[in-house]
């Protein structure tokens, strides 16, 4: 009884989480509600305890706080203007060739996800790459869905612990700090994207090379602001101190990034741009912290009842193809968030992290095969809708798997390497 409740919570939970259904008077099913609502299920049968709770938030609270502090700093970029500053300043010069415009288009996108974060690039790329898209070609709509799938699919393996979410909450788990990680982690992420962008490049060759006249352009475009210079230097700055900080404490760098949101929320705040207090509100994600802690509770209940010994005895002499595939495939069907932790408590913290690290290329990689791997997909597509694109799932998966197989088993291919 025990085992089909937590299956059923688990279930439950992951559906409405990804589905979001209509309630009453616009009211959907938020993330965090889903899962709060099924760990408050496992905790009146009896699968769960209090003090499981106390487990997770004293295993999240430094990822969590990593978290938050990159949201901030993200939402006083984004309100600065320093991201479609940058953007404009990249894309301006290539809109004379398509290609051109595509590659800068990807690699802007993959620069973002590395420095911010994954969903960061693809929730706030996609709406400005399709806005300069069609000011730029407006007679030509079949461009639109190509650069859409580079923004999203230049989001691959996370090459830094801070890329991800679900990245920093497994590797402070397992007591990986920033260098550990990132030695790697870097090389495979830069090779997965190189084969990821040849790869799209091929899938959209047809649309990418027929012949658009771009619309006429208006005035030069602005210098950047003291506050954007000032944004750009902070970024710059946060990111090369975390390396540093990695060499004496691991562990700290989430001070790091809590001083970088504090002096980025002060810069846009100095700006007239936003109050902290506003820029709290609207800049975090509040849903997804209440979401990470809840789901982790639900799949301490899965351990309980012994799903995850079935998954750890799956995985035991399986090597990190095994794992990566099943992380990827997983991770595409019940949604990258939880897959990840019901994997990182199904695995050995040992002394070979390889296998978590397989389990985090799978959870980055495989969203890209469904839109339902991940709450951004489901965003982006929802993106993609309100500028009348659209994806169907079959055109998502078609893409996805041309793109995500290669890519997985080449970054899985290097990880056993290293």
């Amino acid at each position: 009884m025990q085992l089909l409740i937590a299956c059923s919570a688990f279930a439950l939970t992951v559906t409405l989480a990804v589905g979001r259904p209509r309630l009453w008077s616009g009211l959907r099913v938020s993330p965090a509600s889903a899962a709060v609502a099924g760990m408050l299920c496992l905790m009146l049968a009896g699968t769960v305890r209090p003090g499981d709770l106390v487990t997770a938030i004293e295993a999240l609270w430094r990822p969590l706080l990593m978290i938050v502090a990159i949201m901030i700093t993200t939402a006083a970029a984004q309100q600065i203007g320093v991201i479609d500053r940058v953007a404009d300043r990249l894309l301006a010069p290539r809109i004379g060739s398509v290609p051109a415009l595509f590659r800068g288009v990807f690699v802007l996108s993959l620069a973002t996800a590395s420095l911010l974060s994954n969903d960061a690039a693809i929730l706030l790329l996609t709406p400005l790459v399709l806005a300069f898209v069609r000011s730029t070609y407006p007679d030509e709509p079949r461009l639109l869905v190509p650069f859409a799938f580079a923004v999203f699919m230049a989001a691959g393996v996370a090459p830094f612990v801070t890329s991800n979410p679900m990245n920093m909450v497994v590797a402070s788990y397992v007591g990986l700090n920033f260098n550990q990680y990132a030695a790697t982690m870097l090389p495979v992420a830069l090779a997965g994207s190189m084969l990821s962008f040849v790869l799209i490049r091929r899938v959209f060759a047809a649309e990418l090379a027929a012949p658009a006249r771009p619309a006429a352009r208006g005035a030069a475009r602005a210098p950047f602001s003291a506050a954007q210079k000032q944004m750009l230097a902070l970024l710059a700055g946060v990111t090369a101190t975390y390396p540093l900080i990695a060499l004496f404490d691991g562990s700290a760098i989430w001070a790091v990034a809590g001083i970088g949101a504090l002096s980025a929320a002060w810069l846009a705040w100095r700006d007239g741009r936003e109050r902290p207090a506003t820029l709290l509100r609207r800049g975090v994600a509040w849903d997804v912290l209440i979401f990470l802690p809840a789901v982790f509770v639900l799949s301490i209940g899965l351990r309980h009842v012994g799903l995850v010994d079935l998954l750890a005895s799956w995985y035991k002499d399986g090597g990190v193809g095994l794992v990566g595939a099943t992380a990827a495939l997983g991770s595409a069907a019940l949604n990258n968030h939880p897959m990840a932790l019901v994997n990182m408590l199904a695995l050995d913290a040992g002394l070979d992290t390889r296998p978590f690290l397989a389990a985090l290329i799978g959870g980055d990689l495989g969203p890209r095969l469904l839109p339902t791997g991940s709450l951004a997909g489901l965003l982006w597509l929802e993106s993609c809708r309100q500028f009348g694109v659209h994806v169907s799932p079959g055109r998502f998966i078609r893409v996805g798997v041309v793109l995500t197989i290669p890519t997985l088993a080449l970054s899985l291919a290097l990880l056993a390497f290293f």
